[in-house]
């Protein structure tokens, strides 16, 4: 039987103890993502160019991805102290709002200081369905597959609750003129793309409806801002939008990967297909022959059944719209 030496014994020691701080490492770094990361919520602030000149600016507040418990207090607080906060002149918010049957009760306490704020909606599948468990490594292969099996939820009483208590514009493949701060906005956008429920088709005849009566209308009136709306940014739905004239592209979703290398700028996954660099934060899109900005939120929360954050800390997002340099004028 052979004996083993001294520098056999230190490497199987020096072995052991790498594997023992890597075991640490990663014991840290789930505690940090589920105990810690995850009720980091932060606000993150952009300018955009997109106005005319001599426009004062406007604050847009973008909410998503709430997916919200009614246990959720802590998020429900912060929503709500920003929302007090910040006196937002629009409200944008992109979807999954609901992370539990009676998550509504939740979204009641956060959403409650934007009543009487213009704002607009459209839904994830987690504003029509419940969360279910998944793998979260099927993520790496592709968009997710939805569950048959998901629980219904009160789909209705939230879209009252934000159309006749706060005073929102449904635009789950539709258009509406918001009145902001004396501005007429331009919006439309398109129930959620992931689950294929966005009509895009249906856009232009929505927003020639949805646009005052030309023969009634003075120059002064032409819309201020084109404002497209979705919950996933799949590209063929940001094309579209480009194509019918928005002047800013906003969205939800992705989570901004919702685990993260810390410090990278690409995302490891966006549960779309737009680009990774693209999956959070302010960036710009490029659609027949126009290029307009996009804001892709990493939302607020997170599933139910996967309640982490790493290197991606729940946000909401502050886009204060100002005059375009390049003197854009407002088209009928």
């Amino acid at each position: 039987m052979a004996a083993h030496g001294p520098a056999e014994s230190h490497r199987g020691r020096t072995a052991l103890t790498a594997l023992a701080a890597a075991g640490a490492v990663g014991v840290g770094a789930a505690v940090w993502a589920t105990c810690v990361e995850r009720y980091l919520f932060t606000l993150r602030v952009h300018a955009v160019p997109v106005l005319p000149a001599g426009t004062a600016p406007l604050t847009v507040l973008h909410l998503s991805d709430a997916h919200m418990a009614p246990w959720q207090r802590r998020k429900q607080d912060w929503i709500a102290q920003l929302a007090e906060e910040l006196s937002p002149d629009l409200v944008v918010n992109t979807g999954d709002n609901l992370g539990h049957a009676h998550g509504l009760d939740g979204i009641r306490t956060a959403f409650a200081p934007l009543r009487g704020v213009p704002g607009v909606f459209v839904h994830g599948s987690n504003d029509r369905f419940g969360p279910s468990g998944r793998n979260p490594l099927r993520y790496f292969s592709g968009p997710s597959r939805h569950h048959r099996d998901a629980e219904p939820l009160d789909t209705a009483a939230m879209d009252a609750y934000f159309t006749d208590e706060l005073g929102w514009h449904d635009l789950n493949n539709t258009a509406a003129s918001v009145d902001v701060a004396g501005h007429r906005v331009e919006a439309f956008g398109v129930s959620d793309a992931h689950r294929e429920w966005d009509d895009l088709d249906a856009l232009p005849d929505a927003i020639e409806d949805a646009r005052p009566r030309r023969r009634l209308l003075r120059a002064a009136e032409q819309p201020l801002l084109r404002l497209g709306v979705t919950h996933a940014p799949y590209r063929r739905v940001l094309d579209r939008f480009t194509a019918l004239g928005a002047d800013l592209l906003v969205a939800g979703h992705t989570h901004g990967g919702q685990v993260r290398v810390p410090f990278a700028r690409r995302a490891l996954v966006a549960n779309c297909d737009i680009p990774l660099d693209q999956a959070r934060g302010l960036s710009s899109w490029t659609a027949d022959g126009r290029t307009v900005p996009l804001n892709v939120s990493a939302g607020l929360g997170h599933s139910i059944y996967a309640p982490v954050r790493f290197g991606c800390r729940p946000e909401a997002s502050v886009l204060v719209l100002v005059a375009d340099s390049s003197d854009r004028v407002p088209t009928g």
